[in-house]
């Protein structure tokens, strides 16, 4: 029986992408319905086994085992998530990007933050955050906020992200991004209106993706991603570009106790925490308050931490 790749899910039909298919032509297939019965379904990065029909197209009959699985955007085999978020248009959304952060890293998967639309910054350097958002959740105050684009760069990158700084109007950043999604199955996720589609335009001559400009009233772009597909690119690597979506929840965060683990720069700290489990709430001789208040874990970040708590327990409590 042959295998394949899924490279798109539309209407109920599985699009596959045979295993020894030079030419990069698919064949529309349905599932059978024992996966319905089992309570699975295929995604689009699964690697299956289908049968080919008399009319040219297929059944998958079986999903090959996965190494990973998002449930937001609903994808397999994601091996490298892209972090599209505009420094400009609409303004950047630091709680929204910890929050995908959060989504990724419980997801087991490398990640790269993307910042795009850098030609609408100005030589003179301005607030890229949305401040008055920033304080008004998270209590911060104006100095405790990055509000240049160095400044979130900087602050990432102690992290241990890789930043990268694109604009495809200029055709900034675009090799540095291509290389480094080589031979990976990769998955663009973001706010709508960021630029995810104007980016793949870029890397990708002649792909024309559907773009919209930003609504200036209301701030943010009109979804025009409407289904996940696999875009091939000429370096062997297949990117997801995904609907656009403003909030995620934590369904991959179980407990309280995992979300500090989604920070990557806590681990260490946390390890040395007084009490095992220790929430970084208010606890004696918590580790990671320490190095908030020495500096050495941004304001931010922390501050984003305990309102993500916040979210987990509401959601616990709810349920």
């Amino acid at each position: 029986m042959p295998s394949g790749l899924i490279i798109k899910a539309l209407s109920g039909f599985y699009y596959v992408l045979p295993e020894d298919e030079h030419n990069m032509i698919s064949i529309q297939c349905r599932a059978r319905g024992i996966f319905k019965k089992r309570g699975e379904s295929p995604l689009v990065g699964d690697r299956v086994k289908y049968e080919l029909t008399e009319n040219g197209e297929g059944t998958v009959d079986e999903i090959l085992p996965r190494i990973s699985e998002l449930v937001r955007p609903p994808i397999a085999n994601v091996e490298l998530a892209v972090l599209v978020f505009a420094v400009q248009e609409p303004a950047l959304n630091l709680q929204l990007l910890d929050k995908f952060l959060v989504h990724t890293e419980s997801s087991g998967l490398h990640t790269i933050i993307c910042l795009t639309k850098q030609d609408l910054i100005e030589e003179v350097p301005c607030p890229v955050v949305s401040l008055e958002e920033e304080s008004a959740i998270n209590l911060l105050e104006e100095k405790d906020i990055p509000q240049t684009m160095q400044e979130v760069v900087r602050m990432y990158e102690a992290i241990g992200y890789q930043v990268v700084v694109t604009s495809a109007k200029l055709g900034i950043g675009i090799e540095t991004v291509l290389d480094r999604l080589a031979g990976h199955i990769s998955v663009f996720a973001g706010q709508s209106g960021v630029g995810k589609s104007s980016l793949l335009n870029a890397m990708v001559p002649g792909l024309q993706l559907e773009t919209n400009q930003i609504s200036m009233k209301l701030g943010r772009g009109k979804h025009t991603t409407r289904h996940v597909e696999l875009i091939r690119l000429h370096n062997g690597g297949l990117v997801a570009d995904t609907p656009g979506f403003s909030s995620l929840d934590f369904l991959q965060v179980k407990e309280a106790e995992d979300l500090s683990d989604s920070f990557k720069e806590f681990r260490s700290y946390a390890a040395h925490c007084k009490f095992r489990g220790c929430l970084h709430l208010h606890e004696p001789e918590c580790k990671v308050i320490e190095a908030t208040k020495e500096g050495h874990i941004a304001p931010s970040r922390y501050k984003h931490y305990l309102h993500f708590l916040g979210e987990i327990k509401e959601r616990k409590r709810r349920y």
